[in-house]
């Protein structure tokens, strides 16, 4: 070897060292900003959970406590007992349970009609459902306050279960359509050859081939009725109305006659409300970002 080529050489060692050692340089920088970003904003979650653990005396005292001297766990069964959350735990489970149901079966049950049943208008039909999810919701609340009123659903959990039993939202059938559309057509031309009507093929072939995407809507059903507090906020009318959870944790955070000595209690219902939201997501992160694209026949 020349001269010339070990200079060559050890000029790219070189270079290759240095490139190393800039990536290493890098990732460790990404690494520590992700990692302070991360203290940044879990913090407050910290910060509330500690609040949940301490006592009177620690919450409404002048100085600043980050770190209960003496966790106080019997803060979360006061919660459940002497607040009257377990009462609105027990109407939000209702609600979800009903919701967990009823959506699922029928946005794919209106959703195979649009996917693989032929009617008259069915094109036009869709193209004015899916019309409405460009109105804002504001719109229809005074319709649906005084069509509610009229049917003496107001101050009852019926706005919150029984409109549900359409789809649960344009969203929802429009996802289901899609994925049911993705099936291979040959499952139902199978079906037909065999004499199975409409109604079999559904409940026989097109639900179960749906499970991917009946999971991903009831994690999403499940998430949108645990933190809902606007609709029952809406349809309440009075101190008789049957509160659920997240409507109790709002009204108790947004009422005057709340004292400050009650912070502890609604810290400690604020953790038991995000408790449940992010157990579901971990449980069933790779649906949530997966279940939308994923191919039926891999359900």
């Amino acid at each position: 070897m020349d001269g010339t080529t070990i200079k060559n050489v050890n000029a790219a060692n070189l270079f290759n060292k240095r490139k190393k050692t800039n990536e290493l340089i890098f990732r460790i920088c990404m690494h520590v900003l992700m990692a302070v970003i991360g203290i940044i904003l879990i913090f407050p979650y910290f910060f509330m959970v500690m609040k949940s653990l301490m006592s009177t005396e620690e919450v409404t005292g002048a100085e600043l406590v980050i770190i209960p001297a003496s966790p106080q766990f019997s803060n979360y069964l006061k919660m459940l007992t002497d607040e009257g959350y377990f009462a609105a735990f027990g109407n939000t489970m209702f609600v979800i349970i009903f919701n967990l149901i009823a959506v699922p079966l029928s946005a794919t049950f209106i959703a195979f009609g649009f996917a693989r049943c032929n009617f008259w208008g069915k094109n036009a039909l869709f193209a004015f459902m899916l019309s409405t999810m460009m109105l804002p919701g504001v719109i229809t609340q005074i319709p649906l306050y005084g069509l509610y009123s009229s049917l003496g659903w107001l101050n009852t959990l019926l706005p919150l279960t029984i409109p549900n039993l359409t789809g649960g939202g344009a969203i929802y059938i429009f996802l289901a359509r899609s994925f049911l559309q993705s099936l291979p057509k040959e499952i139902d031309d199978a079906a037909k050859i065999d004499g199975a009507g409409s109604l079999r093929r559904y409940f026989f072939i097109g639900l179960p081939l749906c499970k991917p995407i009946i999971i991903y809507i009831m994690i999403n059903v499940f998430n949108s009725n645990w933190g809902d507090y606007y609709g029952p906020l809406l349809w309440r009318v009075n101190d008789e109305f049957p509160s659920t959870l997240a409507y109790k944790v709002f009204y108790s955070l947004t009422n005057t006659d709340v004292g400050n000595d009650k912070i502890n209690i609604r810290m400690a219902a604020g953790v038991f409300m995000s408790l449940f939201p992010a157990a579901l997501f971990f449980i069933f992160q790779k649906q949530l970002i997966e279940g939308v694209t994923m191919d039926g026949l891999k359900g």
